[in-house]
């Protein structure tokens, strides 16, 4: 298995922009979206038979508190490269989640929505939590750039909403953004593919709420969002242009992205690290991975060094997926406290390995790239 998956490493680096720049990119998604609301709800869905311990999103992820946020702060605080940065995350964010008062008090006719500030002022420990992603970003720890409107398919919910689907009311009655099934068959939540589409209707309206988060994240955030990256890896090449005119140049992602169509099939599509599209957009692709909630390794700081080492080698930045769920305490503290101590021996032993090595964001990134290709084009 490890030799596959340094095989497949290597594929993925091998295509593509080349720097012998010592470049790390650490992308988080999901900041901001509710996913299982609290331990108490956890534990709800456990008695109802709904299995949410066998899916690591339902089993650890959560809205992030302020807790979250500051130990998750402390830790890159106190690394720096040779140069005086600090290790930076790429923060994915949602920028609102369901009003689920509002729906309900539409009987399921008509959907509403919150913003991100709305949702963490509900939260007992959360309030100052939309503060604290500004004070991330201007400590240069936290950079919020943009991954959804909300974390969730609208018209698939509201759709089950109103058929009186059983685990999506059982889901909505606990604020929950969707549900897992307790069909077997069933594997995850779906409903949180918040991109995903079966009808030509259905596809021009998830590019307007995609269009409309993104101008939300500008409102909220000061600036617009360069970079994005699309939920669960799903998008539409028509929607490129709608959302270049809002200010995105930079797509993360990984190698293979799905597009849906309207026969209800999937299209994947290849990308390699600053492949550009019609629009002159470039793709960013992810070639390492830290996501100790979501694998099975037992060293996951070693088989994190080892990809990184993979694309130093082969003249690429390392650009580490790393999920929020990994850094959330509030329904299990034992997987924060496991990814924050796996945290500090990967920081440490990066920046031993590798003294010279440049912590970036994915926008950073994105406009060193093209830069780059500009002036050899040039």
């Amino acid at each position: 298995m490890k030799f596959r998956n340094y095989i497949s490493r290597a594929l993925t680096n091998l295509s593509g922009w080349t720097s012998n720049r010592k470049i790390i990119v650490i992308e988080s998604d999901d900041w901001g979206s509710i996913r299982m609301p609290s331990k108490t709800v956890y534990e709800k869905c456990l008695t109802a038979g709904y299995r949410v311990d066998a899916n690591p999103y339902e089993r650890y992820d959560s809205l992030e508190s302020e807790e979250d946020l500051e130990i998750l702060f402390e830790v890159l605080r106190s690394y720096k490269n040779n140069k005086g940065n600090h290790p930076i995350i790429t923060a994915n964010c949602v920028v609102a989640n369901p009003d689920f008062e509002k729906i309900r008090s539409s009987f399921f006719s008509n959907y509403y929505f919150e913003t991100v500030i709305e949702t963490f002022k509900k939260y007992p420990k959360h309030h100052n939590c939309f503060e604290l992603w500004n004070v991330g970003n201007n400590e240069g720890l936290f950079h919020p750039q943009f991954h959804g409107r909300e974390h969730l398919n609208v018209s698939l919910f509201m759709d089950a909403l109103q058929t009186k689907d059983a685990d999506v009311l059982f889901g909505f009655d606990n604020y929950m953004p969707g549900c897992i099934s307790k069909d077997p068959k069933r594997k995850g939540n779906y409903y949180v593919e918040a991109t995903y589409y079966k009808s030509e209707i259905d596809k021009e309206e998830k590019i307007n709420f995609f269009v409309e988060g993104l101008q939300i994240f500008e409102k909220l955030l000061g600036y617009q969002s360069k970079s994005i990256i699309p939920p669960n890896y799903t998008w539409c090449r028509d929607w490129d242009k709608a959302v270049l005119e809002n200010g995105v140049q930079y797509f993360q992602g990984i190698r293979k992205m799905r597009e849906p169509n309207v026969l209800g099939k999937n299209v994947y599509y290849n990308y390699f690290l600053g492949k550009k599209n019609i629009y002159g957009q470039l793709y960013l692709i992810r070639n390492c991975s830290f996501e100790p909630s979501l694998t099975n390794s037992k060293d996951v700081v070693s088989d994190c060094l080892r990809e990184i080492e993979i694309a130093f080698a082969l003249n690429k930045p390392a650009i580490i997926s790393s999920h929020r769920v990994n850094y959330i305490g509030s329904i299990d503290l034992e997987n924060r406290n496991t990814t924050i101590a796996n945290l500090n021996d990967l920081l440490s032993k990066i920046l031993k390995k590798w003294p010279d090595v440049e912590f970036m964001t994915s926008d950073a990134l994105g406009d060193l790239i093209f830069n780059d290709i500009s002036k050899v084009q040039n």
